[in-house]
């Protein structure tokens, strides 16, 4: 807890809070796009369900926006200390690197946590703004297709912090994320074994579930990787 409230102070007044807000912002106004030029063509095709319409756009989006979100959080968040050459100061406190390391990956995943959660607040307010009744909100479904993604894709968080922990040059890690987004789209045309198709939750059994325990548990493998060759390799 003291670590994470230490992170937490670090980025008080950075902009990382503002792309925490963007993202969902950003898949929420152009899905307000979308409906608004396309209104009468969009509900007439959703009209025996438009807040699973308007849902499953949303959620189209918010994979690529995840996998690109993450990346730059990582690097932002790593940033601090690379920027200042403050890793020194860092690993002189009394924690362990360990603590460190897992700092900075719950920091990660507390962000995007916020991002879904207003990705669900957005989507609820473009509905209720289009006009749907608010009393048909399929919100199980809802919290499904947001908060199932953001479970699946648990591995890149940990492999991101991993790579922007490490290495100075946040140029490497930010490629690796923006060529891992573009990779995803097309992950579909892969069998379930590739982790890129995990946050879209397709696999062969149609049970999402397994796609996020497959994230969940890569995920805490590639986290404790990172965490050991963390605590093994000089960071400067």
């Amino acid at each position: 807890m003291r670590v994470m409230a230490a992170e937490l102070l670090k980025i008080r007044r950075k902009m990382i809070w503002f792309l925490v807000v963007l993202g969902p912002l950003g898949v929420v106004g152009l899905q307000a796009v979308n409906f608004g030029l396309r209104y009468d063509y969009l509900t007439k095709q959703y009209a025996n369900d438009l807040w699973g319409g308007l849902i499953n756009n949303v959620t189209m989006m918010m994979v690529p926006t995840l996998f690109m979100g993450l990346a730059i959080l990582a690097s932002m968040t790593a940033g601090i200390e690379h920027q200042t050459n403050a890793w020194k100061q860092t690993l002189a406190l009394p924690i362990t690197r360990t603590q460190v390391f897992t700092g900075k990956f719950l920091l990660s995943v507390l962000l995007l946590f916020c991002s879904s959660t207003l990705l669900i607040v957005g989507t609820v307010g473009l509905g209720a703004a289009l006009g749907f009744d608010l009393g048909d909100v399929p919100y199980k479904h809802l919290l499904e297709l947001i908060y199932y993604p953001y479970l699946a894709i648990m591995p890149f968080i940990a492999l991101q912090v991993w790579l922007s922990v490490l290495m100075h040059n946040q140029a490497i890690p930010l490629t690796v994320g923006i060529v891992g987004t573009v990779f995803s789209m097309f992950s579909n045309r892969f069998d379930d074994w590739m982790p890129y198709k995990w946050p879209y939750l397709d696999n062969a059994a149609d049970n999402p579930l397994f796609s996020v325990a497959a994230g969940v548990v890569t995920g805490i493998v590639v986290l404790a990787a990172g965490t050991l060759n963390f605590v093994r390799k000089d960071v400067k």
